[in-house]
């Protein structure tokens, strides 16, 4: 068991989620998974459903002298649609709902704070939704979930949905990429 801090993050498709968090310096690993749901090792068929309660998420593990927790929130808020309810874009559903699973209560003054701020700054139109719950069980997803991107960047959804996501990431926040 690692002793570096980890926060878990659903904000729509885990293929999305981790290709964003695997290009930040400080990023030490980033594990494509389920959790928020109430059946044990749930299936991608069965989370698809959106029957399990399960939300797809990545498992981020950070070295915190490289970079924050509050950096990490701030991509997250960037980089998927926090108003969204019932999914991401073209993903619909409970299982592409925003959310952060905080392990500590400093996890989670910490995303409640970036909340509050965005909401008062006025950075969204519409109310910010993404949950902010206690961290449960968290179950990995199957292999070939894991390095989608990489292993895929020709498949239509990665042009069309994931590289948009990583032009604006790189624009909003270069300075941090690998």
């Amino acid at each position: 068991m690692s002793d570096t801090p980890t926060i878990i993050l659903g904000s729509g498709c885990f293929w999305c989620s981790e290709a964003v968090f695997l290009g930040l310096k400080g990023v030490i690993s980033v594990m494509p998974g389920y959790s928020g749901g109430n059946l044990e090792n749930p299936t991608y068929e069965q989370v698809c459903s959106g029957k399990t309660g399960h939300v797809e998420v990545v498992k981020v593990e950070f070295n915190p002298q490289d970079i924050t927790l509050k950096d990490i929130l701030e991509v997250f808020f960037v980089t998927h649609d926090p108003t969204q309810v019932g999914g991401q874009g073209h993903d619909s559903g409970s299982q592409y709902r925003s959310v952060i699973f905080y392990d500590n209560d400093e996890q989670k003054q910490a995303a409640e704070n970036l909340i509050a701020d965005l909401e008062s700054q006025k950075i969204f139109v519409k109310p910010i939704v993404t949950e902010v719950k206690p961290a449960g069980e968290f179950y990995a997803a199957e292999d070939y979930h894991k390095n989608y991107y990489q292993n895929h960047p020709d498949q239509a959804y990665c042009r069309g949905v994931i590289n948009p996501k990583l032009a604006k990431l790189k624009e909003k926040f270069g300075y941090r990429l690998k």
